[in-house]
This record gives structure tokens, sequence and C-alpha cells, in this order.
């Protein structure tokens, strides 16, 4: 993919323009909008940014950054997962810790918010207080969101324990949307007025890009990535009004605004320095777009991804009907089909013309990669693989220059695996997933240079697109992620057996 962003360029700007802010303030709230590490959204439609941009800009800020992580209780208990990981929040936050630790960022406290003695979330507290971790805990804010001055009281945010900071810039970040940053950073505003100290608050946002067009794709790629949160890009009206500039935000900041401004201004007594939501935010991206068609693409492609990722979320009851009519609303508005995606149609034919073959009522299982150089393989479902596997195969030994026709894995070492899986396990399902696949040639390249040598090109595999015509397995899915290939799916199960594994 062409690169159409200069990284370099954006953390000069973004850095420069943060200790802009930190000098109006003894103390900065920075609260992160969108993912502060593994920003693989960012990644895909911005070719050339890196995915850890925010957290290495952190890094070269270190002395005067400490970081403070919220979670809402609810999504504990219900065990929202993070789709980039598919892992659940509670697990991301601890994983978020390690990532802050090794980039030498002090890790302050995690903030449970809205918590209500939720059973499963104390557990989680308990886990972080007894590995040395602070723990904060924050109720639902009382008259939120139109009483103010019940908010701004000790009956609202003087009900929330103060954090203890030391820093100049407290960055405020989570797993996901919806997890209290913004009432957290606002509860903290209220401590430290009333202990004399003047703190300020801004807002770190990648996502829409306030000085791109309301309708790039770019913008509207970020729709498709928050369908379920129901966000729409307007102009942001306050913007215009006060600087006569057109200006891109979204729904939720600028309808919360009005509100926001008066909180502030009650809490510091005086007026607020921020005219519009765009004010509030410190987002350099735009500037850092070195070619606006590859951006386009790289967007629309995403677009596309993510009405696959949506209707598989459907089929599994994850998200309601009006969601994925919305994911496929947005591909309409660019005119944009399921087809376009180019590893789409080669899978669904390979698929359609191996169910004739077998005469099989069920779904075949094919999955298709792109290459770099634009080669496109499938990979099938058999007694010994599964379709990611065997395509993950047929791609390494594609970029090896070895034939096709060569095995690569003994079955000496094939055959104890799948034994254990069947006698020892008792699985009724015996075909190697790609982890498995991958550990057996792993083993097999202690004894054959042909499987090292095949090993070695696995990294060649990092950005490559495939799709499947079923639902991948959940750790079919995690594996091709951890290769770094993006992969879709069909919203189709490949049996119609009620127990699946996703």
């Amino acid at each position: 993919m062409k690169i159409g962003f200069d990284h370099k360029k954006y953390l000069e700007e973004q850095s420069k323009f943060i200790l802009e802010r930190v000098n109006d303030y003894d103390k900065l709230y920075l609260e992160f909008g969108g993912k502060l590490l593994c920003d693989l959204h960012a990644k895909r439609v911005l070719p050339g940014f890196d995915e850890n941009a925010k957290i290495k800009l952190l890094h070269k800020l270190k002395e005067k950054v400490e970081v403070v992580i919220c979670v809402y209780a609810g999504d504990i208990e219900r065990n929202k997962i993070r789709g980039d990981f598919g892992i659940t929040y509670d697990m991301d936050v601890l994983r978020i810790i390690d990532e802050f630790r090794s980039y030498e960022l002090d890790v302050n406290s995690v903030v449970i918010t809205r918590y209500d003695n939720q059973p499963a979330t104390t557990v989680f507290m308990n886990k972080l207080e007894r590995r040395g971790i602070k723990v904060y805990t924050h109720r639902s804010t009382k008259g939120y969101p139109t009483e103010v001055d019940v908010i701004v009281s000790e009956e609202g945010y003087g009900k929330n324990p103060y954090i203890e900071t030391t820093k100049p810039i407290v960055v405020v970040t989570a797993p996901g949307p919806g997890s209290g940053k913004l009432a957290t950073c606002l509860s903290q505003l209220y401590h430290e007025n009333k202990r004399g100290r003047v703190a300020g608050y801004s807002k770190f946002e990648t996502f829409p890009v306030w000085n791109v067009p309301l309708k790039h794709p770019l913008n509207i790629a970020y729709e498709s990535a928050t369908v379920d949160l129901k966000d729409v890009n307007m102009i942001d009206s306050f913007h215009m009004e006060a600087y006569d500039k057109v200006s891109v935000n979204y729904n939720r900041d600028i309808e919360t605004f009005p509100v926001l401004k008066r909180i502030i201004e009650k809490i510091t007594g005086k007026e607020s320095v921020y005219k519009s939501p765009t004010d509030m935010g410190v987002n350099r991206v735009g500037f850092g777009i070195v070619d606006d068609e590859a951006v386009k693409e790289a967007s629309r492609q995403e677009i596309i991804r993510r009405y696959f990722k949506t209707g598989v979320e459907y089929k599994k009851g994850l998200v309601d009907l009006e969601t994925f009519h919305r994911a496929k609303l947005i591909m309409e508005e660019l005119n944009l089909k399921a087809e376009d995606r180019k590893v789409v149609i080669p899978a669904r034919e390979k698929a359609s013309k191996l169910k004739e073959e077998l005469c099989k009522n069920e779904h075949c299982t094919v999955v298709a990669i792109e290459l770099e150089d634009g080669t496109i393989l499938t990979g099938k479902n058999s007694s010994t693989m599964d379709a990611a596997a065997a395509v993950i195969i047929n791609a390494i030994k594609h970029v090896a220059n070895i034939a096709d026709e060569i095995h690569l894995i003994s079955p000496v070492i094939l055959e104890p695996i799948i034994k254990l899986k069947s006698e020892t396990f008792g699985n009724k399902t015996t075909a190697l997933n790609c982890e498995e696949i991958l550990i057996a040639l792993s083993i097999s390249a202690a004894t054959n240079p042909m499987a090292q040598s095949v090993m070695e090109k696995l990294s060649m595999l990092k950005g490559c697109q495939a799709h499947s015509t079923t639902v991948l397995s959940t750790n079919d899915e995690q594996t091709l992620r951890k290769l770094g290939i993006d992969v879709t799916c069909d919203a189709e199960y490949s049996s119609s057996s009620l127990y699946y594994n996703n």
C-alpha cells in the first residue's frame, strides 16, 4: 500500500501543541480519545502511521507525564471485548499497564467508573490491588449531565476520591469508549481547584480529523468504526460561530460542549478559554497527510472491513440490526460493495466450486489472502488443517518459492498432535488450526532446513489482506491478527452445529 502519512512530522506537530497547552496550567489533564496503544484503525486508514505513535510521543515527554486508566464497571461485568485483540476490557487494562511500563511511563492508578459493587468488578479490583496497583472508584455523578450546580458540588464530583498526582501532565486513557475518561478529568479539575491549583483539561484526538472535509472517506471511516456508538460527524457550529472557520467534530462532543463549558466555568469561576469542542482538542493528524488519494483508498477499504466485522457481530448477537444497517448505509454512501475488497470474490468462487464438487449442504470454508506482490492464494478445510492454516502454509510456500506439492511438516509430527486432540482431549474436530500448524511447522524447522526457510518468511505476511467465506474461530482470527494480517469474514457459519468456537 502506498504511504500516505508522514509519521515524523505528525509527532513533531503533536508534541509541540501539547507542550503549548501545558504552559498555561500547573497541571493539564489530557484525555486520550481512541486507542493510545496499538491504534490499528489509524494505521489502516493512514498508511505510514505508527500504531504506537501516541505512546512514543508520551515517552519523549516521560519526565512530565503520568497515566490514569479508566474502565467502566459495566464493561467488566459483561465481559466486553476489545475487537483488535479479542480480549476483555479488564485484561486489556493489565496489558496497557505493562505496555506503559515498557515505555518507562508512570502508571498512577486505575479508576473504576460508575462502580456499584458489581461482583466481577470487585474481583478485578482485588487483583489489581494485590499486584500493587492503586485503585479508585467513582460512582455515577449525581445530577449529570444537566444539573451543573449539583455536579460541581460536594454531592457531585466532591463524592469522588481525589487522585493524588505529581507530574504536570496527567494522561487519562481507557481500553475503549464510554469508560468515563471525561468525568474523571472533570472530577480532578474540581478537586484541584478546591486545593487552589490551576488545572486545565484538553483532549488528545485523532478522529474525526477536524481539518479534513466532513465527507472525506477518512472521516467516514471513523463513523464506520463507531457504528455501535452511533457517532455522526458534524460541522462544529460553535467553531464556525467563534472563528468563521469550518471544522469537523462528532455529535457527542458537539452536543455536550455547552454543558461541559458550563461545568468548567463553574469549577474555575471564570470564562472558559475554549470557544468550541475543536478548541478543546489537540489534534494535528491532518497535517501529517502527504498523499490524500492513498489515504482515501485506505479509508474505503477500512469501511468495507468494518462492514464485514459488523455483519459477523450481528450474526453472533453482539450488535443489533440497526447497527448493521448503519454499517451498510455507510457503504452505500460511498458506493462501495463487499466485492470491492479484492480477496472476497476469489474466496467465494473457490468455496462455491468446492460445494458443487462435493455436493455439500454445509458452507465450505475457504480463506483467500492477497500477498504484497498482488498474488491471491486460497486455502480450504481438510482433515489435516483448517482453511486459515492452509492458506498460511500456501502463502509462505509461495514467498519462499517452494512447490505446492512439497510437504513441509512430517506425518511423524502431525499424527501425534491429531491423536492428542481426538483421543486425549476428545475433540470432534481434529483438523489443526492456524496456531497449531505453525507450532508443528516450527518443530519441523529444527530438523528440516526447508521448513526453517519458510518460517523465516512469516514476517512477509504482515499487512496482507485475507477473507474467509465463513466465520473463523477465535483462535484462527487472533493468530492471523498476530501475524499482522487484516482478515474479514462472511457472516455464515461453516456448520449447522450450534456448539461453535467463536
